[in-house]
């Protein structure tokens, strides 16, 4: 009896306690029905599943729907797990951080250029794919060693000096992928599947890099769709004139093509507290704000393959985003409180608000929960005492255009901000956001405010 009584009395997670597993359904819900929403979303405490929920399809054409082993492609996601492999090899004493890249590609017309350099985004090597849109055969997939001949006939400048500043480095990343493979004489699929994936029970895990080529689709695959505004209806981007690249960078890994689950992700959050893979100071090393990531911000840091913010109100957070066509995809760690959030989409509707929304709920912020916004008939007089510029975290400049209100924005097109009611308007491109406005009794505007999937803000009027 004594047993049953203690377990019974075990603490109730905070989370849980304070009702935001509730909360986080409601939101994320609510952002499938009335925003599109598609995907799935996982929040744990201390490694326990707190929150699940699959949302929508794994196929929009045969309707297939979504659930906790739908396997996505993770995108720049992957890059931490390139950068785990490079650590491991590490480990063995197969190479060093600061070997130069020479050693391993002598033909590259780059010097200075290390490891350590690659792994952090720091080395200036210009993107490859501007290269590969210009001057390669559309036809024909491209692969690792591609890249690297690309880069050894081009010659392009470096962005900088190694070493000397931060910019994001797709190449940088196919290099390692490419070092992994010269290094341990294994495919990187196999170094992967051997040396992470396995070892951590991954079992829905693995590189995939063929889908075009190969034409086959794995079980339970979740196929990325987009939504062209012209069409209005969910395509792939295979056939999308924009989106043609999907093809023949097809055979390209070390920069994105992990493939996994929101459960195989939770093991690999797990495995990032203990030493399963590499030893504590590697592993610290990597969880490290190596480089500031801009010099106007001295927030946000890079380790080996994550973003790292070392201080937060929530502590030190390890985080990363991913984007391909059909895909965003998403990872963040509170380390310090051992709290996780994965949102893996596979129609590119996770964005920075989503998961601003869903942080909010978790530090118990108030948040106007998503619904349906339906237009009604206002006098168009009414629409005069709004026109003017706005500003907060950002400048809103509003128009009145035949009658209706619109946000204008240089070099973009205006979006009608379509009337609920004579206060409060929403954006009509359907995404989450709508601007309120309070009235003195003399129809004055007191207060503006801005909704941004949930999270309100106050607008200054700066000028009518």
């Amino acid at each position: 009896m004594r047993k049953l009584i203690h377990i019974l009395l075990l603490p109730v997670s905070l989370i849980a306690q304070k009702g935001y597993p509730a909360l986080l359904r409601q939101f994320m819900t609510g952002q499938h029905d009335y925003f599109r929403f598609n995907g799935d979303i996982l929040v744990a405490e201390k490694g326990d599943i707190i929150y699940k929920q699959d949302l929508g399809y794994a196929d929009f054409n045969s309707k297939r729907l979504l659930n906790d082993s739908s396997i996505f492609e993770l995108a720049s996601l992957s890059k931490q797990f390139t950068a785990m492999g490079i650590m491991i090899l590490k480990e063995r004493k197969l190479l060093n951080y600061d070997d130069n890249i020479k050693k391993f590609f002598p033909d590259l017309p780059y010097n200075n250029i290390t490891i350590r350099n690659l792994l952090t985004h720091t080395s200036g090597l210009p993107g490859y794919e501007e290269q590969f849109a210009k001057k390669w055969d559309p036809k024909k997939i491209a692969f690792n060693k591609d890249v690297i001949q690309m880069l050894q006939q081009e010659k392009d400048t470096l962005f900088f000096e190694p070493g000397t500043n931060w910019k994001y480095s797709n190449t940088g990343y196919v290099l390692l992928a490419s070092i992994i493979e010269k290094v341990s004489g294994k495919s990187y699929n196999e170094f992967m599947a051997e040396n992470i994936f396995q070892p951590l029970s991954m079992t829905h895990t693995f590189i995939y890099n063929t889908r075009r080529s190969a034409r086959k689709i794995p079980d339970n695959y979740a196929l990325g769709f987009q939504f062209p505004d012209s069409l209005k209806r969910y395509m792939l981007p295979d056939s999308l004139p924009k989106t043609k690249y999907v093809y023949f960078l097809d055979g390209i890994v070390g920069d994105g093509c992990v493939n996994s689950t929101i459960i195989d992700l939770l093991k690999w959050d797990r495995a990032l507290y203990t030493t399963k893979l590499v030893s504590k100071p590697t592993l610290d090393e990597m969880l490290s704000p190596l480089v500031q990531t801009s010099r106007r911000d001295s927030t946000g840091f890079y380790g080996f393959g994550v973003n790292v913010q070392p201080k937060t109100p929530k502590g030190k957070v390890i985080s990363h985003t991913g984007g391909w066509p059909g895909y965003s995809t998403f990872l963040e760690r509170r380390v310090d409180i051992d709290e996780t959030i994965i949102v893996l989409s596979n129609n590119e509707t996770m964005n920075g608000f989503i998961r601003a929304g869903i942080e909010s709920i978790l530090a118990g912020d108030d948040l106007v929960m998503p619904c349906e916004h339906k237009e009604i008939k206002i006098d168009p007089a009414l629409i005069d005492r709004y026109v003017g510029k706005y500003s907060a975290f950002l400048t809103l400049v509003l128009i009145k255009k035949e009658g209706k209100l619109y946000r204008h924005r240089d070099g973009t097109p205006d979006i009608e901000l379509n009337p609920e009611s004579e206060t409060k308007f929403f954006y009509g491109d359907g995404t989450d956001r709508q601007i309120e406005f309070e009235l003195d009794k003399d129809g004055k505007v007191t207060k503006t405010w801005f909704i941004n999937s949930g999270q309100k803000g106050e607008l200054k009027k700066l000028s009518d």
